[in-house]
């Protein structure tokens, strides 16, 4: 909830949970298919051939329309090519970006943020196609094959020699930079799919997550889709907001959400910065940030409660920033709370790229005061406008102060507002209560930059010693 008087309103919480025409329906086609996909569409039952008959009538009236129902009809039956595959994963991508439209628009109006401006999407949120070369063209042709005998076989029938056929794929690509970006993610698709090996012994199969896998891999094999991003200078002040860290057992990073004023006085974006690391998966909580300072000194702005100035730093359409130390230096102190009071309502998101459009990606930026927070059955919920929002403490970092305990007693909250499972829900990136008669923050990110906080110190010294063991013994191994 944004004060009236910082330029703001009221978050209309009765937004946040009425009905959005359209929704469940285009999710359950979504459901449908991917249920297809668990025992394959090589040799499609009746019930395959209705999921993917539904996926084409979800998008008779788009222009994708012709393409897709020429590949349900081919699935139908169980002669599927590249081509088709290709079609019915697009179909799925427009099916699931409508979904993060409508839930992103209604977002935009519970809370009175402006929305993108009309026709940014065209003009800097797609990528450019650009030419791939030769040998890259051939390597994305592979990775195509493979990826559509997935899809045949279905995840019911993986096997070992069907999921090694993107190794050699796989170490092809990542040698080329152009290439590195799906050959990731193709490389961490297949790790999952053999560590589940042999798929008939599956007792739960991960429909939704490996059809979105899948689908975007497969997208992103055809030639010119992954174009370069087009990035601007950003010259002004940099205002955070907060730290989501995601931790992997091998990677790790912190992405830093924050409002961007321009210094010609331009109207404040909502953009975002992230680090990333490599990590070893006996290295955690506090340990991370470890990894991390070193890469940039925007973690200690974070810290320390201060914005920075940047000189020319790339961005992307889609509001991520091109860190880069040398364009940036420290300012002034800038408190999270007082920059979301008054800016945050203001402060317009962009537009995300087509093939990014999915409900899971949403992380929206917000402010909540005067909430009643309630937890029932373990689950923690903020009385807002009259509606429960639940809070998603699942979320909250072991690498940083803030508790589900610091959530349930404070009065302020600058979130992430998410959407899963058919609802909205808060990750907090901060909170504010009072303590002794003062408001008294708490930050996810408040050790990014170290900390004199006693826990804080000892979890750091345990986290040290780890990785000079580590290191240590990785310099025998090198030494040998």
């Amino acid at each position: 909830m944004v004060p009236a008087d910082a330029g703001g309103g009221l978050m209309r919480g009765d937004l946040l949970s009425d009905p959005i025409d359209g929704l469940d329906e285009a999710l359950a086609a979504v459901d449908a298919f991917d249920g297809a996909l668990v025992a394959g569409l090589l040799r499609p039952g009746p019930a395959q051939a209705t999921a993917v008959a539904g996926l084409a009538d979800a998008v008779a009236g788009t222009p994708l329309a012709a393409r897709v129902a020429e590949a349900a009809g081919r699935a139908t039956d169980g002669a599927a090519g590249e081509d088709h595959f290709v079609a019915l994963a697009a179909a799925r991508c427009a099916l699931l970006g409508s979904v993060h439209d409508a839930l992103t628009h209604r977002i935009d109006e519970a809370v009175g943020r402006p929305a993108p401006e009309e026709g940014q999407a065209e003009a800097e949120g797609s990528p450019p196609a650009s030419a791939v070369p030769e040998h890259g063209a051939n390597l994305l042709a592979a990775a195509r094959s493979w990826l559509c005998d997935l899809a045949r076989g279905g995840w019911r029938g993986i096997d070992h020699e069907l999921v090694a056929g993107a190794a050699p794929v796989v170490s092809a690509m990542l040698p080329d930079p152009t290439l590195r970006r799906r050959a990731t993610l193709l490389d961490g698709f297949a790790a999952e799919l053999a560590a589940s090996c042999p798929g008939a012994t599956l007792e739960r199969v991960p429909v939704r997550r490996w059809a979105d896998l899948w689908s975007r891999a497969l997208l992103l094999t055809v030639p010119g889709a992954a174009g370069e991003p087009s990035v601007a200078p950003a010259t002004g002040r940099l205002l955070p907001l907060g730290v989501d860290l995601q931790e992997h057992a091998t990677a790790v990073q912190a992405q830093v959400h924050a409002v961007f004023e321009p210094a010609d006085g331009g109207a404040p974006r909502l953009v975002r910065a992230g680090v990333s690391a490599p990590k070893p998966d006996t290295v955690v909580g506090a340990g991370l940030w470890q990894l991390l300072r070193p890469r940039t000194a925007l973690l200690g702005a974070v810290s320390e409660g201060r914005s920075m100035e940047l000189d020319a730093m790339p961005v992307t359409a889609e509001g991520d920033l091109v860190w880069d130390d040398g364009r940036a230096r420290t300012g002034e102190p800038a408190d999270a709370f007082a920059t979301a009071r008054v800016m945050l309502s203001a402060a317009a998101a962009a537009r995300v790229a087509p093939l990014d459009r999915h409900p899971v990606r949403i992380a929206v930026p917000v402010l909540l005061e005067g909430y009643a927070a309630r937890t029932e059955d373990d689950r923690l919920t903020f009385d807002v406008s009259g509606r429960s929002l639940t809070v998603d403490t699942d979320r909250l970092p072991a690498a940083g102060p803030l508790t589900p305990e610091a959530v349930a007693a404070s009065h302020a909250c600058v979130g992430l507002l998410r959407w899963d499972a058919g609802e909205f829900f808060l990750q907090p990136l901060a909170v504010e209560a009072t303590v002794r008669r003062k408001a008294v923050a708490v930050h996810a990110g408040a050790w990014a930059g170290g900390t004199t906080d006693k826990a804080g110190v000892r979890a750091e010294k345990a986290a040290t010693d780890a990785v000079a063991v580590l290191r240590e013994r990785a310099g025998r191994l090198l030494r040998k």
